[in-house]
């Protein structure tokens, strides 16, 4: 599936690999970030080393809006894209590692603004930025109500349009080569990873 030119940052592996994975993800989603982990720390590494430039991993942006702060952590996530693509990766294994910090029960007695300039810190930290140019992204804005979202709303747009049109309902959703796979586990073992990738290349 196409990756759009300014989300490059949301690629591992080479954009000319034969093979495709990609993964709908939610930053707040424990099994989102189960799969995540066992990616980036086992099996991604192990495709580069076992399968060289045969599998290109393509991290898509899945937000749930049942939980409060699914939107506003993957639109920091897309500030970071914007900043500095080389980081997305890292600054989304920061999010992963911090996620209870924006669970549900964790930010019910917060205000968007107090949550963004929360997450504006981690921003700042991955891009080399100030917080006050982060949050600058990330603020809707005051005066006359308008709805017109932040500097960062079209880009979540453009991601929440694509799980849309291919029917992506819940985290973790997996993708093989444009199909979905449902038989894929957020719990898979790195072995059981290697068991599917054997059937596959």
């Amino acid at each position: 599936m196409a990756l759009s030119p300014q989300y490059t940052g949301h690629r591992l592996g080479a954009s000319d690999a034969p093979n495709t994975l990609e993964v709908y993800l939610d930053y707040v989603c424990p099994f989102s970030c189960k799969i995540y982990k066992a990616l980036r720390a086992d099996v991604l590494p192990w495709l580069a080393k076992e399968h060289p430039n045969k599998v290109q991993f393509v991290f898509r942006q899945q937000v749930q809006p049942w939980h409060a702060s699914s939107t506003l952590v993957h639109e920091a996530a897309l500030v970071v894209e914007k900043l500095n693509p080389a980081q997305f990766l890292t600054f989304s294994d920061v999010l992963f590692a911090r996620q209870q910090d924006y669970f549900d029960e964790a930010v019910e007695n917060k205000t968007r603004r107090q949550l963004v300039e929360q997450v504006a810190i981690l921003v700042a930290d991955a891009t080399n930025s100030s917080k006050d140019d982060v949050i600058k992204l990330l603020a809707n804005g005051t005066g006359t109500p308008e709805n017109k979202g932040n500097a960062i709303t079209n880009d979540l747009k453009w991601h929440i349009r694509l799980g849309r049109q291919n029917g992506i309902h819940v985290s973790p959703t997996v993708i093989w080569n444009g199909l979905r796979d449902d038989s894929v586990s957020s719990g898979w073992t790195l072995a059981q990873w290697q068991e599917y990738f054997k059937a596959k290349l």
